[in-house]
């Protein structure tokens, strides 16, 4: 892709540094500057060194509020008289409460059905009006629109103006601001409004500074509109299928950022679910972080092996909104997808001391049982069989190794169990 160059001379669609600047004084009445944190387990495995941008510390738990707070605050007297609205399944719904409590704005939020409960009742404790509207968050914008053109009320949207893209562009001049000589940046994408307002804040003031920035945006691979709709040459809509990253799940570009991104972004890659669970995992366990899956996306991309190493590289975690339900469901699929968690279906003779058997071989391979189903009715065994179900816990690949082969020379014929 091509990438700007020279500021002054070079037409594109986002935002001027200037505008961003100016979008900077605006956005600090609310935004917190978020620490940059070093993380020596991923430049080992980078090969570079490694910071993270920790906007999951930010104000309502995400970047969003710097698009919203700024779009909101040059809303005109008359416009702030008739309200706002937005939909979003969280992130943006917060920052636009929060926008909207701070600037004396009526705000009604529209979420989907099914939102989790935290990020629900975080909207509301901001002052938002909520309803509940749409199963998935395509049909939550649509009644947004409707209630917009009804109402007069003034639709934010999450990613889709020069307002909200200068806004997110904040980010990147602080980023360059706590780490001077950044050579990569990867940030999360969904609709592409951060991503859009950094690549354009870090483009620009990298070109004056005589020197370039290469910036990679990161798609989870179940929604992954971005790389369909470059190859198309505009913005293409798809269907998403399920992801655990719902703040990035955006089945279609926005006009601008796509615009910005198509000349600036340097590489998009995706992920899959996998890499953001075995992320989110490292984050908490390595770096004491919690991070929402969308916003452990583009340490994602690094433990995958999806980023080249070109010098000090930042990597954006986005948010932090995560429900703990979900969290609990992530942090055991991260053991599993990092071989950490193994599950297995054992055929054993029914006699006496069989389970003992079983126990004593996994304690020797020092493997923790963390479960055990044991049962004579389960389908296809014979009168004389019963089936072990046992979940124990490894330390990682070899170790998972170690323990199916030493099941193995005992003369068990262990098979994983990948429900």
């Amino acid at each position: 892709m091509a990438t700007l160059t020279d500021p002054t001379r070079t037409p594109f669609a986002g935002p001027s540094l200037d505008e961003i600047e100016a979008a900077r004084v605006i956005v600090s009445r609310v935004a917190q500057p978020t620490p940059i944190e070093s993380s020596r387990y991923l430049a080992d495995v980078l090969g570079a060194p490694v910071y993270l941008k920790c906007e999951n510390l930010q104000r309502t738990g995400s970047y969003k509020i710097r698009g919203a707070y700024n779009r909101m605050a040059k809303l005109t007297a008359e416009e702030r008289a008739r309200g706002v609205v937005a939909a979003s399944a969280g992130n943006h719904a917060q920052g636009v409460a929060f926008a909207a409590r701070e600037l004396g704005i009526r705000a009604t939020i529209f979420m989907p059905v099914g939102v989790a409960i935290p990020k629900f009742q975080a909207t509301r404790d901001y002052g938002a009006d909520v309803v509940l509207s749409g199963s998935i968050v395509d049909e939550t914008l649509r009644a947004a629109a409707d209630f917009a053109a009804e109402t007069g009320a003034v639709l934010i949207p999450p990613f889709d103006h020069p307002d909200v893209v200068a806004g997110q562009g904040t980010l990147g001049l602080e980023i360059l601001d706590q780490v001077p000589d950044a050579a990569t940046i990867i940030v999360p994408i969904g609709g592409g409004g951060l991503i859009s307002g950094v690549a354009s804040a870090v483009k620009q003031r990298a070109a004056r500074e005589g020197r370039e920035v290469r910036v990679i945006g990161v798609q989870a691979a179940n929604a992954a509109a971005y790389p369909v709709s470059l190859e198309a040459g505009e913005p293409t809509e798809i269907s998403p299928v399920a992801t655990i990253a719902d703040g990035i799940a955006v089945s279609k570009p926005g006009i601008l950022n796509f615009a910005i991104i198509r000349d600036v972004v340097d590489e998009i890659v995706t992920v899959s679910e996998d890499d953001m669970a075995r992320a989110l995992l490292v984050l908490l366990e390595r770096a004491k972080l919690v991070v929402e899956p969308a916003g452990a996306a583009a340490v994602a991309a690094i433990l995958s092996g999806k980023v080249a190493p070109t010098g000090p590289t930042v990597s954006i975690l986005s948010g932090g909104n995560i429900d703990p339900m979900l969290m609990q469901r992530v942090i055991s699929h991260g053991l599993a997808a990092s071989d950490r968690y193994l599950k297995l279906k054992i055929m054993l003779p029914d006699r006496p001391g069989q389970l003992a058997r079983i126990s004593e071989i996994l304690a020797g391979a020092n493997a923790n049982v963390i479960e055990v189903l044991h049962t004579r009715h389960g389908h296809g065994l014979q009168i004389s069989q019963v089936e072990l179900d046992v979940s124990v816990e490894t330390r990682g690949t070899e170790h998972r190794k170690q323990v199916i082969e030493a099941l193995r020379s005992a003369g068990y014929d262990p098979v994983l169990d990948y429900e």
